[in-house]
């Protein structure tokens, strides 16, 4: 696997994914490793201080997977939010950890379920709750 980019994320959504990584077993999902080491190596800064351009949780994000021409557009939310709209991802889902503190513009190479690995690409940070002044959603 290449090396993967630096991500950004707040301090507030570092909290609160450490809070319900701690309250769930080991490996209660595929991915819960790799999303872990994420928190790890991140930059975390305060709400304020978050790029415009940074996937934070609750952003829209629009991206690409394996380099298709599709982009898709979901908004990254924690798992008790996500519903059956079809409009979310999960942080949970390996599509989701791999977007939390992406950069426009950014490409990073993920675990696939069933084994290899998948190319995501942000395309663009359509909405963002620190951008748009909500700091403390």
């Amino acid at each position: 696997m290449t090396r993967r980019p630096k991500i950004v994320i707040s301090s507030r959504d570092l909290e609160r994914l450490e809070k319900l990584l701690d309250s769930m077993p080991a490996n209660a999902f595929s991915g819960m490793a790799e999303l872990e080491a994420e928190l790890v190596r991140a930059e975390v800064v305060e709400p304020e201080e978050i790029p415009a351009d940074v996937v934070t949780m609750n952003s829209t994000v629009r991206f690409s997977i394996d380099g298709s021409g599709d982009k898709l557009s979901k908004t990254l939310v924690y798992p008790k939010n996500l519903d059956d709209s079809g409009q979310m991802i999960s942080v949970m889902a390996p599509v989701g950890s791999a977007l939390l503190g992406m950069r426009e513009g950014g490409r990073i190479e993920w675990p696939r379920l069933g084994g290899g690995t998948m190319r995501i690409e942000v395309h663009e940070v359509v909405d963002q709750p620190e951008r748009a002044g909500e700091l403390h959603r």
